[in-house]
């Protein structure tokens, strides 16, 4: 399974449920790389998307602790047991963590690979990715070349978990 997300320097993801910044080749890189998959959501990530509706070309799976929610064209679990079992009918390389960070959290240990965009610079966050640098298990088996979106650099980088 793996994760996509994007995080600044101190590896912030988002302030006041809102992602930190837009750059569009980051947009264009989550598509390419999600198109055709399976995206696994929370509630709240969800209702960030354009009139709250699943992601079209893919099939999305939201995590709800609410038992009554559920949404058109998604597929709605209720535990981490739940997602789980739904996934068994999908290959585990199909399948994208999107957010937030409740579900990140809940789900890395469940990842063997995590896709980050790198933005060089410190925004005014309230949200975290752990930080995988500091973490053993984990180590950069790609990155691309630093890029630059008006102001702002940043670089994609695909984290793999160390097998012991």
């Amino acid at each position: 399974m793996n994760i996509i997300v994007a995080a600044d320097n101190n590896w912030a993801i988002g302030n006041k449920g809102q992602l930190l910044v837009t750059i569009p080749n980051d947009q264009k890189h989550f598509r390419e790389e999600t198109a055709g998959k399976v995206v696994v959501m929370g509630r709240k990530s969800l209702v960030n998307f354009p009139q709250g509706m699943p992601l079209a070309g893919r099939t999305s799976i939201i995590l709800s602790k609410d038992p009554k929610f559920t949404v058109k064209g998604g597929i709605v679990v209720h535990s981490i047991e739940e997602l789980q079992e739904e996934l068994k009918k999908y290959p585990s390389q199909d399948v994208y963590v999107i957010g937030g960070d409740s579900v990140f959290k809940q789900l890395l240990p469940y990842c063997d690979v995590v896709h980050v965009t790198k933005i060089d610079h410190e925004y005014q966050a309230d949200t975290y990715f752990p930080n995988l640098d500091k973490d053993k298990d984990w180590v950069i088996t790609a990155d691309s070349d630093e890029l630059t979106y008006f102001d702002i650099a940043y670089e994609f980088f695909k984290y793999e978990r160390r097998r012991s």
